[in-house]
């Protein structure tokens, strides 16, 4: 017999009745029923209920276990009592009667328990990670991460993409976030960068002339940490492709993102690949305060300015005689109760506003139809507030609420409101899946305190119409860029590249940089367009956020094996830690402390 074991913890069945087996895992829990010893042993692949009675040579080892104490137990197979059957688990039919025990590792005592759901501090959590990945659900999270993996490996291979890898120690490349830098021993007073993303590398992959490329890539970015991002570093599919349209792209990735969920979504609705909506950046904006929109919500905003110009509603009247300014409407419904309405307005006063306005409509006290209420319908009167629910589509027992100002400035609140209106209303979907293309994004937006021209989103993005289009207004040129939100989280982010250097210099000049500064920030690849570059695109999609949306937790740690915490620390391994002073020596580097 093998030494530590001939089977797991989720082979033996009925068909093994009688058999001398050895069994090797860790002690779930111990049951004393009138001195016969229950103990549930588990592995990585399952559970068996071990028995002992004082009739056993091993009964005085197995009284000495305590929980998480790794053993190797040998016994033989018996047949539960009908009665006894355990139809949750797989081996439920059987229990192994012990005849021998060997502790393999004891344990001290636990900072935290395996066995159930008790809830303990994220700072136990991840000092004690390899008690905490023991747990059922911990289990789970990260052999879906890993079959989710395999998933989208297969599918890329399907599609004939080719898996390269890229480097790791690089040069540093601004690409929207903070560099972690590594210094160089060789060349002293130099540093290479962590890559913040295979971006520059997959391009050039492209003008080498590969075609079809991806890799499930590590990324590494010094950013301030949030639930749905990790601190430092993360996965992702990388992908890349010549000769392709924005549509190629969404034709290529999104039956690999369907395909995944459908697979490891247990069940719930996931919206075909080709009915996936393509909504301009600017719509997305108006209509849900946010570029990464929850579909399964079906509250859509719209413009009311017209309703309120030259009102009997001073606050939103004066408002709009101001540029740039206007009034957005949030349909509500089911939400036509004040007592609804107020807890709205208070919810809005606890965001920092000074309230939210609204109107609920309700049937007429007269009889004679629906009628609007609230502070808002009597400040504008009955033509107005009813043009507005025409507007909005909005009946009997329904509800609006209103912002007003410059959209910048409250946008997101907006966005917020939303989401909380449509919980609070029970209006979304949570058996679903919704994504949903966002495209059209604008290449560059204005400093309101400088009035500077700056990049609002990817600089290397190919502008729509080209060079013609960088003549015009900056502020009104689209790039091909596009993101794929799902469920309110951006999944995918991408574009069509500038591969022309030509345009890549125009691009950069409009925002305030020179040819001679993209040659030093860019050269590799500048360099490299100068050769036959095909035309290409591509995009990334987050592997961490993937799996957290699939295994229904808004946490992130959840699904990585070892995270950071929230001040980006490893708890368990102690990083980051102070170097030697040989090791500074080493790299010709001086520690100066910061000043409190």
């Amino acid at each position: 017999m093998h030494a530590y074991r001939s089977h797991t913890c989720a082979d033996l069945r009925e068909g093994h009745v009688g058999h001398d087996v050895r069994l090797a895992g860790w002690v779930h829990r111990v049951r004393d029923h009138g001195g016969v010893l229950f103990i549930d042993l588990r592995d990585h692949y399952g559970m068996t209920q071990v028995i002992c009675d004082p009739d056993s040579a091993a009964f005085a080892d197995v009284e000495k276990l305590r929980a998480e104490w790794c053993v190797r137990i040998d016994g033989r197979v018996k047949a539960r009592d009908a009665a006894l059957v355990n139809p949750k688990i797989a081996t439920g039919a059987i229990e192994v009667f012990a005849t021998g025990v060997e502790v393999l590792g004891a344990a001290k005592e636990l900072p935290l328990q395996v066995f159930g759901d008790q809830e303990y501090p994220e700072e136990t959590r991840l000092r004690f990670r390899f008690l905490d990945l023991r747990r059922e659900a911990m289990q789970h999270n990260m052999v879906l991460r890993t079959d989710v993996v395999r998933s989208i490996r297969q599918r890329m291979w399907a599609k004939n993409f080719r898996e390269f890898q890229t480097p790791i120690i690089t040069a540093s490349s601004p690409e929207g976030a903070r560099d972690f830098l590594v210094p160089s021993r060789l060349h002293p007073g130099k540093f290479y960068a962590l890559p913040q993303a295979p971006q520059q590398f997959k391009q050039l992959i492209m003008v080498s002339g590969y075609d079809k490329y991806f890799q499930i890539a590590p990324c590494f970015r010094d950013e301030d940490p949030r639930a749905d991002r990790s601190p430092t570093d993360f996965y992702q599919l990388d992908m890349e492709m010549s000769f392709v349209t924005q549509q190629d792209v969404f034709d290529t990735v999104a039956p690999v993102i369907a395909g995944v969920f459908e697979e490891f979504g247990g069940g719930r609705r996931v919206d075909a690949a080709e009915d996936w909506p393509q909504i301009a950046y600017n719509d997305a904006a108006l209509w849900y305060g946010t570029d990464k929109p929850d579909l399964r919500n079906p509250i859509r905003m719209q413009v009311v300015s017209e309703h309120f110009a030259g009102s009997g509603f001073a606050v939103f009247a004066r408002l709009l005689e101001q540029d740039g300014t206007e009034v957005r409407a949030i349909p509500a419904p089911k939400g036509g109760s004040r007592k609804f309405c107020d807890r709205m307005n208070a919810w809005a006063q606890k965001e920092g506003l000074p309230g939210m306005g609204y109107i609920f409509w309700r049937e007429a006290e007269d009889g004679s139809g629906i009628e609007a209420a609230g502070p808002l319908a009597k400040n504008i009167g009955p033509e107005r507030s009813e043009a507005i629910r025409v507007k909005l589509g909005l009946g009997l027992g329904d509800a609006a609420f209103f912002l007003g100002g410059k959209p910048a400035a409250f946008e997101k609140i907006a966005g917020r409101a939303r989401t909380v209106i449509g919980e609070e209303l029970g209006l979304i979907d949570k058996d679903r899946f919704a994504f949903a293309w966002i495209v059209d994004f604008p290449i560059y937006a204005r400093d309101e305190t400088t009035g500077k021209i700056e990049f609002e989103h990817n600089p290397f993005s190919m502008p729509q119409g080209g060079l013609d289009a960088l003549a015009g207004d900056p502020l009104a040129v689209r790039g091909y860029q596009y993101d794929l939100a799902c469920n309110g989280y951006e999944l995918v982010s991408g574009a069509i590249r500038n591969h022309k250097p030509e345009i890549m210099f125009k691009a950069f000049e409009i925002a305030g940089y020179g040819e001679d500064e993209v040659r030093r920030r860019f050269g590799g690849m500048v360099n490299a367009f100068q050769y036959g570059a095909p035309p290409h695109g591509g995009c990334a999609a987050g592997i961490d956020r993937i799996v957290m949306l699939l295994a229904d937790t808004a946490n992130i740690r959840e699904v990585i094996m070892f995270p950071m915490n929230q001040r980006a620390e490893d708890l368990l391994m102690g990083a980051p830690s102070e170097p030697t002073a040989e090791q500074l020596m080493d790299l010709s580097l001086r520690v100066i402390p910061r000043e409190k």
